[in-house]
C-alpha cells in the first residue's frame, strides 16, 4: 500500500527530472555573463585622486631691465670625450718666446718631445689683446701685440702647434678685470663696477685692478664679441676662462647693479657683501651670462672646447661669485682645470681630493693647475713631480703655470728639469681634435 510519504517522493523525482536541465542552462549563462565583466576592484576610484588645480590670478611682474637676448637654441652636439690633459700656460712672461717664430717652433718641439698635448696662450690681458682685434678697436683700444716680424702671434702659434699635433686653447686671462689706467677703463668708465664705499679697485696678483661690471649688458656683449672674434677667425681647439671671469664679492654696489637687484628682489642690496642672498644673486647672474656665452660659442663652432680654470670651489664661490660647479652641472663646461698652487703637499692633496673635483671628473676632462715657478720663486722639480703623481693617481690631468718656469729661471739645469718632466710623461697622450 502506497503511503502518503511514498507519493511525495515519487512526485519530487518527477519534478527534479524536469527542473535539472533548466537549472544547468541558467548556471551556464550566469558564468558566461560574469566573465565578460572586469573585476570589481577596477571600478574603484584611485587612492589619491587628482583634482583640477584652481586658477590663481598671476601677480603682475616688475618690469625687467633690458638684458642681452639669449643666444638661440642650438642642436645638441656629441659630447666631447674625456681626455688626459697635459698642458702649459703661455703668459705675458713668455712674450719673448711668443713674439719669435723660431722660439715658438723650438717651444712647440720641446713640448711635443716631452709628451705635452695642450698649450694655453694668453690672448686678453691688462685691457689689450694679443691679436689684431676689430672688437677692441671699436671701444678705442688700437694697440695689440705683434711678433718681431709683424706676424700675428696667435695664428703663428696655432699653425706650428697643429703641425706637431698639439692643441691650442686661447686663454682670456683677465676676464672682467682691467687696470684702471687702461684705455678700456678710461674710455668706458660707466662699464666699471664699484665697492660700497665707492672705490673701484682691488689688489690682485696682477697689481691694482678695476672690474668691468659683469651684469651690464654692454660689458657682456663686449666680452662675448671678443671671444667670438677669436673662435671665428682662428682655428682654435677651445677657449679658456680663469678665476677672473668673476667678480670679487666686495663689488656690485654700482648704480645699475643695485637698481637691478632692488627691482628683482624687491629690497635694497645688503650692506654686508657676504650676505648669502646677495652672493647667490650675483653668482647666478654670472652663471646666466656663462650659459649664454657657451651657447654663442657653440653656435659658431659646436665642437670647440669650453674650458674654465677657477680656484677651488669654496674660494671661487664665496669670494669671487664664481659658481663653477653649477656650470659643470648645467653642461656648459667641457674641461675643468682647478688652480691649486700649494707648496705644502698635504694641502695640495686635500684640495684635489674634494668631492666637487670627483664629481667633475665623472662628467668632463678635469685637471689641476700646478705651479712650476715664478720669476723670483723657483719651484724644485721634486715638488712638481710629487704633485703631478698625486694628480695622476686620482685620474686628473695637469697644466703648468707657466712655460718658461718649466725649465728656465730655475735652480736646476734645463737638462735636469726636462729629464724630470720626461719621467712624468714617458708616453704620448695626444688629444684627438673633433
Amino acid at each position: 500500500m502506497t503511503t502518503t510519504l511514498d507519493l511525495i517522493f515519487q512526485r519530487w523525482r518527477q519534478f527534479k527530472k524536469k527542473l535539472l536541465p533548466s537549472l544547468f542552462v541558467v548556471s551556464l549563462v550566469t558564468v558566461l555573463v560574469a566573465q565578460s565583466f572586469s573585476p570589481a576592484i577596477g571600478q574603484l576610484p584611485p587612492l589619491n585622486p587628482v583634482y583640477p588645480t584652481p586658477q590663481v590670478p598671476q601677480i603682475p611682474q616688475v618690469p625687467q631691465v633690458p638684458q642681452i637676448p639669449s643666444a638661440p637654441p642650438i642642436p645638441p652636439v656629441p659630447q666631447i670625450p674625456r681626455q688626459e690633459i697635459r698642458g702649459v700656460w703661455m703668459t705675458t712672461n713668455d712674450f719673448n718666446v711668443l713674439k719669435s717664430r723660431s722660439k715658438v717652433q723650438d717651444a712647440v718641439t720641446q713640448l711635443r718631445r716631452l709628451n705635452f698635448n695642450t698649450i694655453y696662450p694668453v690672448v686678453w690681458n691688462s685691457g689689450y689683446t694679443k691679436y689684431p682685434s676689430a672688437v677692441a678697436r671699436q671701444v678705442g683700444i688700437p694697440f695689440f701685440f705683434r711678433g718681431n716680424n709683424g706676424q700675428d702671434i696667435l695664428a703663428d702659434l696655432i699653425n706650428q702647434a697643429h703641425r706637431q699635433k698639439l692643441m691650442v686653447i686661447p686663454w682670456f686671462e683677465f676676464g672682467f678685470m682691467t687696470p684702471l689706467t687702461s684705455e678700456l677703463a678710461l674710455n668706458r668708465p660707466n662699464w666699471l663696477t664699484q665697492k660700497r664705499d665707492g672705490s673701484q679697485t682691488s689688489i690682485s696678483a696682477a697689481g691694482e685692478v678695476a672690474w668691468l661690471n659683469p651684469f651690464l649688458p654692454e660689458v657682456q656683449q663686449f666680452i662675448t664679441n671678443l671671444i667670438l672674434e677669436v673662435v671665428t677667425r682662428y682655428d682654435v681647439d677651445g677657449i679658456q676662462f680663469d678665476d677672473h671671469m668673476s667678480l670679487p664679492r666686495e663689488f656690485g654696489y654700482d648704480r645699475y647693479t643695485m637698481a637691478l637687484y632692488t627691482q628683482e628682489m624687491e629690497k635694497a642690496p645688503p650692506s654686508n657683501p657676504d650676505d648669502a642672498d646677495w652672493v647667490k644673486w650675483r653668482a647666478d647672474k654670472i652663471t646666466e651670462f656663462m650659459v649664454n656665452l657657451n651657447q654663442a660659442v657653440k653656435a659658431r663652432k659646436p665642437h670647440v672646447i669650453f674650458s674654465v680654470s677657477p680656484n677651488y670651489y669654496d674660494f671661487a664661490y664665496k669670494l669671487q661669485l664664481q659658481d663653477w660647479l653649477a656650470w659643470v652641472r648645467q653642461n656648459i663646461v667641457d674641461e675643468l682645470v682647478v688652480q691649486v698652487y700649494r707648496h705644502n703637499q698635504q694641502s695640495f692633496v686635500a684640495k684635489i681630493s674634494r668631492p666637487e673635483m670627483q664629481e667633475a671628473q665623472q662628467r668632463i676632462s678635469t685637471g689641476v693647475g700646478i705651479m712650476a715657478g715664478l720669476r723670483n720663486k723657483p719651484v724644485p722639480m721634486r715638488q712638481i713631480q710629487s704633485q703631478v703623481r698625486a694628480a695622476k693617481s686620482r685620474g686628473l690631468g695637469v697644466v703648468f703655470f707657466y712655460y718658461e718656469s718649466l725649465w728656465k729661471k730655475t735652480q736646476e739645469s734645463t737638462q735636469q728639469r726636462q729629464a724630470g718632466l720626461k719621467t712624468l710623461f714617458p708616453n704620448p697622450a695626444l688629444r684627438a681634435r673633433i
